[in-house]
Parts: C-alpha cells; sequence; structure tokens
C-alpha cells in the first residue's frame, strides 16, 4: 500500500485529504506542524508528500528546501496563491506539482495516482540497475561504483568485468567464461583478465574479501562474505 505524508497546519483541510486517500486504499500520515517533517523523514519512508505552503512556523517553500536532498518521492504543493510566480518558484525549489485551493477531490486523487504510478515506474527502473553486495555498489546504468558510499574510479573494461563478476556472485568462473563474457574472443589474450582482476582488487581495497581465486580455474565473486569465512 502506498504511504502519503500530509503536511498541512489545517486539521479539517488534512482530516478530509486522509479520509478521501483512505477510500482509494491509500495509507496516509497527518503533520500539522511543519517544523516536525525533517525528523519524520528521517524515520519512516512516504511515496509521497502533499506539502501546504501557508504554513505559520516552517513554509511548505522551507520545508521543501530542508527535505528536498534527503527524500526522492514526489511533492506536491497545495496552495491558496494562484499566482504563476508561486507556482515557479514551487518547481524550483523541487516540488512535482502544484494544486490550488479549494481544490477537486477528485482532482486530488488522479494527480496523486498519477506521481505514485510514475514514481514506482522509475524505482523499479532504479532496482533494476543496482546491484549491491557487501560494502559494493553499482549502477549499471551510469557506470558509478561504490564502496561504503566512497565513489570507486573504475575504466571502462574494470567496470564491465566488476559488473560481470558480481551478476554471477556466488559461481565459480573460469578464466575463458569470464575472458569471452567481458572482453570478447577476438580481444586481446586472455592474460588480461588477471592483470584487470588484480588493477580491480586494488581500487576495490578488497585483500580477497570479495574477489577470490579459484586456483588453475577462474575467480569467484562472493556473495554472502560473512558466510563464506
Amino acid at each position: 500500500m502506498s504511504k502519503v505524508l500530509i503536511v498541512d497546519d489545517d486539521k479539517d483541510i488534512s482530516d478530509l485529504i486522509s479520509l478521501v486517500l483512505k477510500k482509494e486504499g491509500i495509507d496516509s500520515t497527518i503533520i500539522n506542524d511543519s517544523t516536525k517533517v525533517p525528523e519524520i523523514i528521517e524515520k519512516d519512508y512516504f511515496d509521497l508528500i502533499l506539502l501546504d505552503i501557508m504554513m505559520p512556523e516552517l513554509s511548505g517553500i522551507e520545508v521543501c528546501t530542508k527535505i528536498r536532498d534527503k527524500v526522492n518521492c514526489p511533492i506536491i504543493f497545495l496552495s491558496a496563491k494562484t499566482e504563476l510566480i508561486d507556482k515557479m518558484l514551487g518547481y524550483e525549489i523541487g516540488g512535482d506539482d502544484y494544486i490550488t485551493k479549494p481544490f477537486n477531490n477528485s482532482e486530488l486523487v488522479l494527480k496523486i495516482k498519477s506521481h505514485l504510478r510514475l514514481n514506482k515506474r522509475v524505482n523499479n527502473l532504479n532496482k533494476n540497475n543496482i546491484i549491491k553486495i557487501g560494502e559494493i555498489l553499482i549502477n549499471k546504468e551510469t557506470f558509478e561504483v561504490y564502496k561504503e558510499d566512497e565513489k570507486i574510479e573504475l575504466s571502462t573494461r574494470e567496470f564491465e568485468l566488476l559488473k560481470y563478476l558480481m551478476e554471477n556472485a556466488g559461481i565459480v568462473l573460469s578464466k575463458e567464461q569470464i575472458f569471452e563474457s567481458v572482453w570478447g574472443s577476438n580481444y586481446g589474450d586472455i592474460g588480461t583478465v588477471a592483470v584487470n582482476i588484480k588493477s580491480l582488487r586494488d581500487k576495490l581495497k578488497d585483500k580477497n574479501k570479495y574477489i577470490i581465486t579459484i586456483w588453475g580455474y577462474g575467480y569467484k565473486f562472493i556473495r554472502n562474505v560473512e558466510n563464506e569465512k
């Protein structure tokens, strides 16, 4: 079930929105004190945030500025302001949509469902592009590699080698398999596998924790380090 955070100092409006969403099978959490939002998002995950702009303590604009780099979910502003400049400001600081008050309940639901569907598709796509084993994470789309949040710079061939090893984690791979899959049979010679494995280990500061040598055969990327030791 999708979960929406409703941030509005008007209790009647936030309760109404929550009731409307509940009828659509969407769970919600209500926050009437905008100063509590940064703390709430640290403790819980939300698929979408509905954020009123005109609030007494922290305005919706200020809240969005504080949390936008901490959440990836869509943020929809709710506001009685209808001027284009206000809408532009909302979009510029990271808002994904803007609904003016008073709003039509059906329109609100349609917009929320639309953003939830889009966000789900994006998240699914991102998950398919990410491989994470232990401390090592790779993004197959951006060619980025991280170890414990530290970015590791690899050459294209080293990245392809690491990707192949991690996609086949737990499987013993022969040098021939690795060479043909990463380099292709008509490129270089099989000796380049060992050279690039050493370079990869050095850059990852691996110390045989993840990439182990199967003597006389090839290599294996450890799927579960704790269980292998």
